[in-house]
């Protein structure tokens, strides 16, 4: 199973935030759209993400509800456009649906870390880091990157958020 470590955070200052992420990286940014359908399970979260203009991918990570870095343990499977209809159907029968997450991303990589500039439908604007663990790589390490990051970045503590977007929507 793949591992990352990752943090999510309000933003106060977005110019300032891409900025900083920009002047950190080596690459250009990528934007996306993207929807998330949630379904129910009993354990971790599972998702299918369609991207526009992309395939599409099953998510199902399984990470602690805490502030601050927290590792993240995840699999993911590329679906095909075609195919997304029918695992909808089956996904939304076999499991029940949660419900949709909406956004648009800019996506700017520092190193190994992914950061993740959100505007998420219906609640505003968030950053997430996703340090992506190399498998010599300790949860400890990559801690200490997402934290060092976080500094570079001016993020601040009291902005750390701990579940998924989908636990913040008031009609999820």
């Amino acid at each position: 199973m793949a591992r990352n470590v990752e943090i999510k955070a309000k933003v106060r200052d977005l110019g300032s935030l891409i900025e900083k992420a920009t002047g950190l990286s080596s690459s250009e940014s990528v934007f996306l759209e993207q929807e998330d359908v949630f379904y129910q399970i009993s354990t971790g979260r599972l998702k299918l993400r369609s991207e526009k203009g992309l395939d599409s991918t099953l998510i199902f990570y399984d990470r602690p509800d805490v502030e601050g870095p927290k590792l993240s343990n995840y699999e993911k499977c590329p679906i095909s456009e075609s195919e997304v209809p029918g695992i909808k159907r089956v996904l939304a029968k076999a499991l029940g649906e949660r419900g949709v997450v909406r956004k648009k991303r800019q996506l700017i990589m520092v190193g190994q870390t992914r950061v993740h500039v959100d505007s998420v439908e219906g609640l505003g604007d968030f950053m997430e880091l996703e340090v992506m663990l190399e498998e010599h790589q300790s949860p400890e390490e990559g801690q200490e990157i997402a934290e060092s990051l976080m500094e570079k970045l001016g993020i601040h503590k009291e902005d750390l958020l701990s579940g998924a977007y989908f636990d913040m929507l008031p009609n999820k």
